[in-house]
C-alpha cells in the first residue's frame, strides 16, 4: 500500500474567525496530538485531506503527516463535519506508533439478501451497526461485511459470525446480537375473511336472541 502524504502547516491562529478565515482559503483547521507529545495546532489543504480519507482504508487509513518537516504516522480520529454541505470543517489527528496496538470503531455492513426470512413474512434488522476493534494500525478494517443470506426467523447473527480478519480482535461478548429477525406487521395482521367470518357468527348469536324477546311479546298481546 502506497504511502499516504498529507501535508500540514503550523503557526495558525486560534479562535473561530481564524478557522472560518481558513475554510475560504481551502484549509481545514486540525491539531495533532498523542504519543506523549504536546498537541499542535495545523492546518491541512482540504482536497488533500479528502484524497488520503478517499481510499479503501476510508477513516482508518494511516497517514503520514508531514509537519515542518518531521513525518509522523497518523489516524483521522475526529471528524467534525458541516451541518449542511457535509464538507469536513475539523479534524483531530492522533500519533500512532506503528508497531502497537491501537483501537478504532469500525462500520458494519450487512451483505446478501435473508430469503428464508422473507418468505416467512419477516425482516432483518440491524441492532449493531459499528464496533471498536483492536489493531495495529495497518491492520484496521476500513469496514466488516457480514452475509445475511443465511438467516432465518429463529437464528440471528451474532459477534461470533463476524470475519474480523487477521490481527483484529475485539473485546465484545461473542452472543451480542449484530441483526436479528422480526416479524413484519404485516404477517401479524388475520388474513382476509377471517375477521369477517367472525363477524356473522356474532350476528347470529344477536338474532337468536332478538326471537326469544319476540315470542315474549307475543304473549304478551294474547293476555291484553
Amino acid at each position: 500500500m502506497a504511502d499516504l502524504i498529507l501535508t500540514a502547516d503550523t503557526g495558525r491562529e486560534l479562535g473561530s474567525r481564524s478557522a472560518r478565515r481558513l475554510r475560504r482559503d481551502g484549509k481545514v483547521p486540525a491539531v495533532v496530538y498523542g504519543l506523549e507529545a504536546d498537541p499542535v495546532a495545523v492546518a491541512v489543504d482540504y482536497r488533500e485531506l479528502r484524497s488520503v480519507l478517499n481510499t479503501d482504508q476510508g477513516l482508518n487509513a494511516v497517514i503520514t503527516l508531514d509537519v515542518n518537516g518531521d513525518q509522523s504516522p497518523v489516524l483521522a480520529k475526529d471528524l467534525q463535519r458541516d451541518l449542511i454541505r457535509r464538507q469536513v470543517t475539523h479534524v483531530d489527528f492522533i500519533r500512532v506508533d506503528l508497531n502497537v496496538e491501537t483501537s478504532a470503531d469500525v462500520p458494519i455492513h450487512l451483505i446478501g439478501e435473508a430469503e428464508e426470512v422473507d418468505r416467512e413474512g419477516g425482516m432483518v434488522e440491524q441492532i449493531l451497526n459499528s464496533i471498536t476493534v483492536f489493531a495495529k494500525p495497518a491492520d484496521l478494517p476500513a469496514m466488516i461485511e457480514v452475509d445475511i443470506s443465511g438467516m432465518t426467523m429463529d437464528r440471528n447473527l451474532l459477534v461470533s459470525d463476524l470475519d474480523l480478519g487477521a490481527g483484529v480482535r475485539i473485546e465484545v461478548d461473542d452472543e451480542e446480537p449484530v441483526a436479528a429477525s422480526q416479524i413484519t406487521r404485516a404477517a401479524m395482521e388475520p388474513e382476509e375473511g377471517e375477521e369477517g367470518v367472525e363477524g356473522v357468527e356474532g350476528v347470529e348469536g344477536v338474532e337468536g336472541e332478538e326471537g326469544d324477546t319476540g315470542d315474549g311479546d307475543e304473549g304478551s298481546s294474547d293476555e291484553d
